[in-house]
């Protein structure tokens, strides 16, 4: 099961193998020039199925609040993961954006590539069904 796959199953999308590679090649939406991630690999474009939309935000925000930890789900990927009770090490990190196909010299940058990991997943959430808030996806 691939990363991206587990974050999917934790969050209620019904996606199986075939639909999880779909949804990997889904492009995201264009972003504004000003909010622009550095690095931000171009979108391969895909026919896609829409899914059932899935309120993410409702999920973690459920979450967070039953969870004893501060966390902020909202701009840390790390935190994310956390509150999925998913692996937020370094080397988990670099899995997840070698799935998304992150930009060789953010992966470089454990910083870099954190902000555009976070980024990119609300985006391939929002576009396959995910009721992403607008300011984490733009």
């Amino acid at each position: 099961m691939s990363f991206f796959s587990k974050i999917l199953d934790k969050l209620g999308f019904d996606a199986g193998a075939s639909k999880v590679e779909e949804m990997l090649r889904t492009p995201v939406p264009a972003q504004q020039p000003a909010t622009n991630v550095a690095g931000a690999a171009p979108a391969a474009t895909a026919p896609t199925t829409p899914m059932a939309e899935v309120d993410v935000t409702a999920l973690l925000e459920q979450k967070a609040a039953a969870n004893a930890q501060k966390l902020n789900w909202r701009t840390s990927i790390v935190d994310l993961l956390k509150l999925l009770d998913l692996d937020s090490s370094l080397q988990a990190r670099k899995e997840l954006a070698t799935e998304l196909q992150c930009p060789p010299d953010l992966m470089a940058d454990s910083a870099r590539m954190n902000m555009w990991l976070h980024k990119v997943l609300m985006q391939k959430l929002a576009a396959n069904g995910g009721k992403v808030p607008a300011e984490l996806v733009n």
